[in-house]
């Protein structure tokens, strides 16, 4: 398909292909509900797919996932009105996206990561979206900001206050009591 300028237009497919399960990944983390990302990855491609002909030519992952972050900060919202139960969590989604066995040390890993996934559970929607975005997705401050329509001094102190919860969680439960 070409555009105006007579340019080939990015095939959506291809595109929703490419980039789905970086998209479920992200979803997993911010909303640690399996089921609810996969519903959120759909919505999310459906409206990229509805606005295509407008993004297709500039970055429409970013597009994507400014949408995925929005359906699940929205979502958490609702949660907190008790609208929704959540079923199933990120630990439920293989992240690597293999079938490989879980190493030796996966009883360890496994309980590492359930701490991580409780600790990112028990943060507000907005910072659990920073620190998704920004240690998962790899953004950088600037890019968060735009992704989340808030300036970069706020994405600073939410990236802040979202470590310090982690930190002070990850901390408390990982001592060993003497």
């Amino acid at each position: 398909m070409r555009d105006r300028s007579g340019r080939s237009e990015p095939d959506f497919e291809a595109f929703a292909r490419g980039a789905m399960h970086r998209l479920l990944r992200t979803a997993a983390f911010l909303v640690d509900d399996r089921h609810a990302a996969e519903d959120l990855v759909q919505i999310s491609l459906e409206r990229t797919a509805r606005h295509w002909r407008r993004i297709g030519g500039d970055n429409p992952e970013a597009y994507s996932r400014k949408v995925l972050v929005n359906l699940a900060i929205d979502r958490s919202k609702k949660l907190k009105r008790g609208r929704d139960t959540p079923i199933g969590s990120a630990a439920d989604l293989d992240l690597l996206g293999g079938t490989a066995s879980p190493p030796a040390d996966a009883d360890a890993d496994a309980d590492a990561s359930g701490d991580l996934a409780e600790g990112l559970a028990a943060l507000p929607p907005r910072q659990r979206a920073v620190i998704v975005l920004r240690y998962w997705c790899d953004l950088d401050e600037r890019q968060i900001a735009e992704t989340l329509g808030i300036s970069a001094g706020s994405v600073k102190t939410h990236a802040s206050r979202a470590l310090k919860t982690l930190h002070g969680r990850l901390t408390s439960t990982s001592e060993v009591p003497r």
